[in-house]
Order: structure tokens, then C-alpha cells, then sequence
């Protein structure tokens, strides 16, 4: 029996649903039920009948689908699957900076730990973080983390006065604007797509055709009957968007833009998650219970 045909037969036998993040390797994505970003991944584990969850993506998202489904088992088949961008601000950090800011509206991005968004009024993803940000009232100061060049993104984008938490995804923030212009000469009339965590899309945006977030640039990808598209993030969702519009040649601005965390997931650890029930995601209740209310409002946005 080959490794695909063993894990289909024990996410049956397993109850299980498996989820996996655009930027996961290609293989994952291919054996998942539903593929997409984060709060894509988040509506539909909890829509999900299946009493198993397994969570292809990073620690972050694994826990995000177990404060939303707290009677289900969640499994993140790898637990070095984290995240630089999450590990930037701690809940300690984040109280010390409420503190300094009383009655300011906590905006935190979903690459963050439970402990944060328990810390936090409001969650968000880069897909709807300005309808977030503007469904604050207008005279509430906003501390918004932990990106900030997502959060200068969403600035410029609402004309809101944003605190912002200097923090970074390490493999979008290194995306720069010389890289920009040099994808313009090799790739002339190609689109260039970026998303709003890369270095570059806050700096250039006058020569990125559209700032898109991951579920964004899905959709772009089925929609576009462009010849050559470049694109601007983790190399990971090509294969998605590849696959969606075969006649489009997706060409990354940075063919070494690979997030390892994403990419410690294997088909050999989902068929032993699946086996083993490992490993399975606890979130202390009275965190969980904080974290929903601003994981509510996000699902809501």
C-alpha cells in the first residue's frame, strides 16, 4: 500500500479531517481536504463534522483550531513546526506594552501564540485585517502586532495611527524593493503580486500591481489570464496556484523564499499522527476561553 493510500484510509478510519496551509509542501497539500489560509482553515475546522483534526501548518494555527473546537482532538503532526513571526512578542511583552498604552484596542495578527490573543480585543488575518481595523471605533487608540509591515500596510491602507510591534516573518521580511525592480526587468508586463508581510510591499507599492494576501493571490491565480505572474511570498502556494491555472507561468520574486517551519511537515508525520494520535494540542482553558473572544470577532469580520 503506498504512504497516500495509508493515510486516506486512516483519516477514515480516524475520523479525521486533514487541513493544510498554502505553504506546506506540496504532497500535504495534495492528500488535504481543504487548502488555504488561516482563517480560511479556521471556518472550516469548526464547520468540520470530524472528530479528529489533523492541522498541517504551524503551531499557531494548530492551536487556533482547538480554542474554536475544544471538544475535538487537534494534531499538529510536527512539533518544530513553529513560527519566527509568532515568537517575536510574548504575553509578558504584550502586557508591558497595554500598560504603557491604557484603553488602547489590541489588534493581533493570527501568527501569534494563545497566550497573546488572550491578551488581545480583536484577531486578525492579512485577508481581512483592515476590515478589522476599521470596524474600531475612530476614537480608540490601536496597538497592532506583531508585523509591521503588515501593520504599515494596513496604516497606509485605513489612514488609522497604528502602534506598531517591531516584529517580522523572517522569510517575507527579507522580500526587498531592489528585488522589485530587478522582477520588473527580467519579467516585463508580468503582474507582480506581493503580500503585505513582505519587506518590500509597504516600501514599493507603487510598483506592485496588487498586495494581496495568500487567499488573495488563490484567487487572483484562478482569475487571471496574464501569460506570467511574479509573486511575492512563500514559495510554497506555486504549487496551489499552478495547479488552479495551469496556462499561467507563477514565477516567485525569490525562488529561495522558504519558510522552514512550513515545510517540517511530512507525509511520513501525518501517517504517524494519524497512527499514533501524536501530537495533540492542549490550550489551558481560561487562555482559550480569552482567545476565542478575539478569534470570534475575526471569524466575524
Amino acid at each position: 500500500m503506498s504512504l497516500e493510500a495509508e493515510i486516506r484510509q486512516l483519516k477514515e478510519a480516524r475520523d479525521a479531517v486533514l487541513l493544510a496551509h498554502n505553504y506546506q509542501r506540496p504532497e500535504v497539500q495534495d492528500l488535504a481536504e481543504y487548502v488555504g489560509d488561516s482563517l480560511y482553515l479556521s471556518r472550516r475546522a469548526r464547520e468540520s463534522d470530524r472528530s479528529v483534526i489533523v492541522f498541517a501548518g504551524v503551531r499557531f494555527m494548530a492551536e487556533t483550531a482547538k480554542i474554536l473546537n475544544p471538544t475535538r482532538t487537534v494534531l499538529l503532526p510536527d512539533l518544530k513546526a513553529g513560527c519566527g513571526l509568532a515568537d517575536s512578542i510574548t504575553a509578558e511583552q504584550l502586557r508591558a506594552w497595554k500598560a504603557a498604552h491604557p484603553g488602547a484596542v489590541v489588534v493581533a495578527y493570527i501568527n501569534t501564540s494563545a497566550e497573546v490573543k488572550a491578551e488581545a480585543d480583536y484577531c486578525c488575518t492579512s485577508s481581512n485585517a483592515i476590515k478589522v481595523v476599521e470596524q474600531v471605533p475612530a476614537d480608540r487608540e490601536i496597538l497592532f502586532l506583531p508585523d509591521m509591515f503588515l501593520g504599515d500596510y494596513v496604516r497606509r491602507r485605513t489612514g488609522r495611527p497604528l502602534h506598531l510591534w517591531v516584529g517580522d516573518c523572517p522569510v517575507h521580511a527579507k522580500l526587498r524593493p531592489e528585488e522589485v525592480a530587478r522582477a520588473r526587468a527580467a519579467h516585463p508586463g508580468a503582474p507582480l503580486i506581493a503580500h503585505p508581510e513582505c519587506g518590500c510591499a509597504s516600501q514599493v507599492l507603487p510598483q506592485v500591481d496588487r498586495v494581496l494576501s495568500t487567499d488573495g493571490m488563490v484567487r487572483f491565480a484562478e482569475e487571471t489570464r496574464a501569460p506570467e505572474v511574479v509573486v511575492a511570498t512563500e514559495v510554497g502556494i506555486l504549487h496551489r496556484m499552478r495547479r488552479l491555472n495551469p496556462t499561467t507561468a507563477f514565477t516567485p520574486l525569490d525562488a529561495g523564499a522558504v519558510c522552514p517551519y512550513m515545510k517540517e511537515i511530512s507525509l511520513e508525520d501525518v501517517r504517524d499522527s494519524l497512527l499514533h494520535r501524536q501530537y495533540a494540542i492542549e490550550v489551558a482553558p481560561p487562555v482559550a476561553e480569552a482567545a476565542r473572544r478575539a478569534l470570534e470577532r475575526m471569524i466575524a469580520a
